[in-house]
């Protein structure tokens, strides 16, 4: 992008709305609640032909720096240091107020470009807060309307005249043209195509998504923080202070990772107010988008029944899941409690059988390296893929060492088996009378994919299917 602008302004001035017409999403959580937004939230904006990185931001308020308005504060101030043009939006419907008369002398401080914006100028008696906003003294105010989209190409024109042409419009870089040479396909020793299906390596230069869930107060944005070595995201003692799920990028050992920050996740019953359920939705998404998921645990409180059920929603989304048992700088006998936590996942997860646990310290730093490794490996399990070969020598053999039970007075015959899909992986069975298959030998069958081909930890999903019957609709002769 050719360059960064930051979406300032007092709480509820209608920012975060901004910020979702400019990117052309609802990235945003929105809400007629002030202070929504905590965190400041990149994205990718297009405004008409202009393209260019936005940052939106929390409301601007005066507040003492230990206290969570004053922490949001301090993140703002720190989006507009790293923005080349800032947007100040003020409400010409409800007029200035003494907090926009502050702020506009602390953006005229700066030195950094400002463009004045006057939301909500659709609404009737919105004339006299827009020309009270001439009184700041940053210029002529853009009237626009960002939840209807009017004004925008107003505002284009303001944001050119600030930042300039040749920073609005870069020209191309030229690049020489390079020829592309396309490989001819590999022939075997017999010049005919090889028989035995081959199974793809696992790409390691991939970018890979990862999400962040758990409990309120686990210490999620805390570990991300220490990931990337800086206050990147809003950590405090207060739970629930995260609400957007916001994404990171940095790099770990030449590898791009997406890390995706979540709010904390309650229990259902005690979710009441629409703005958590509004976070909790957009947890969910980003689990849902996500490739990897760490569920991080109170490694204190650890296994609440709020856990368990993050961790199987994770799993019934076919996601591939990390336990990290966070603030084991706490933990006063590491191996003992280390032995407990590890006996205390196999007996209450088995549909995760061998899932890898972790503990760390977001705190510290103590085992991330570690976790990153997990993850890395992890997802290596859940882009799997076994050839049909290998699978069916596999079936042949399991059923030979513990044929299908029979039902009714009839065996059911398992003939073939395939890998239909990764991510995660999933098998078809073709088989006799799959109505009648008991469910005991479905994750017999299960495990044993598991442990004979070294799938630990993924969701594992195996489908049956009745074979065509060639004589079936025939007329039997007489």
């Amino acid at each position: 992008m050719s360059f960064t602008v930051a979406i300032v302004g007092r709480p509820n001035v209608g920012k975060s709305t901004l910020f979702n017409r400019l990117v052309g999403k609802k990235l945003a959580l929105v809400d007629d609640t002030p202070g929504v937004t905590r965190d400041r939230r990149p994205g990718d904006a297009k405004l008409v032909d202009l393209k260019f990185r936005i940052i939106d931001t929390a409301g601007l308020e005066e507040a003492g720096p230990d206290t969570l308005e004053g922490r949001m504060r301090a993140q703002t101030e720190a989006a507009i240091d790293d923005a080349d043009l800032t947007l100040f939006v003020v409400d010409a419907k409800s007029g200035l107020t003494p907090l926009d008369k502050t702020f506009g002398e602390l953006l005229r401080r700066s030195g950094k470009p400002v463009v004045l914006v006057a939301n909500k100028s659709e609404a009737r008696g919105s004339d006299a807060g827009f020309y009270d906003a001439f009184t700041l003294g940053l210029g002529e105010p853009v009237p626009i309307s960002a939840e209807h989209g009017e004004g925008m190409l107003d505002l284009r024109d303001a944001i050119v005249e600030a930042i300039g042409e040749e920073r609005a419009f870069p020209e191309p870089d030229e690049e020489a043209e390079t020829d592309i040479d396309v490989p001819a396909p590999a022939a075997s020793a017999g010049g005919e195509a090889e028989e035995e299906e081959v199974e793809p390596a696992y790409d390691e230069t991939k970018p890979l998504r990862v999400a962040i869930v758990g409990r309120p107060n686990a210490g999620k944005s805390t570990l991300i923080n220490r990931f990337l070595g800086e206050d990147r995201l809003l950590t405090g003692p207060e739970a629930g202070i995260t609400r957007d799920s916001i994404s990171v990028e940095w790099d770990w050992r030449g590898r791009t990772i997406k890390m995706f920050d979540t709010a904390g996740m309650r229990r259902k019953a005690k979710v009441q107010e629409k703005l958590e359920k509004l976070s909790v939705a957009d947890a969910l998404r980003a689990i849902r988008f996500a490739e990897t998921v760490v569920i991080v645990f109170d490694a204190t409180i650890p296994f609440e029944k709020q856990d368990l059920q993050i961790v199987d929603l994770v799993l019934r989304e076919g996601r591939a899941a990390v336990l990290a048992f966070n603030k084991w700088d706490l933990v006063e006998e590491p191996q003992a409690v280390l032995a407990d936590l590890r006996e205390k996942t196999e007996r209450l997860l088995p549909q995760a059988r061998g899932i890898r646990a972790v503990p760390i310290s977001g705190q510290t730093g103590y085992g991330l390296d570690k976790l990153m490794q997990n993850i890395i490996d992890t997802d290596r399990v859940w882009n799997k893929r076994v050839s049909t070969a290998r699978l069916n020598r596999w079936l042949d053999g399991v059923q030979v060492q513990h044929p299908p039970p029979a039902v009714s007075g009839r065996r059911v015959k398992l003939k073939y088996m395939t890998q239909v899909k990764t991510r995660p992986p999933a098998f078809m069975v073709s088989c006799t009378r799959p109505e009648a298959l008991p469910e005991s030998y479905v994750r017999y069958l299960v495990n044993g994919l598991r442990n004979d081909f070294q799938m630990p930890g993924v969701p594992i999903r195996v489908h049956f299917k009745a074979g065509d019957n060639p004589f079936e609709g025939r007329k039997k002769k007489r």
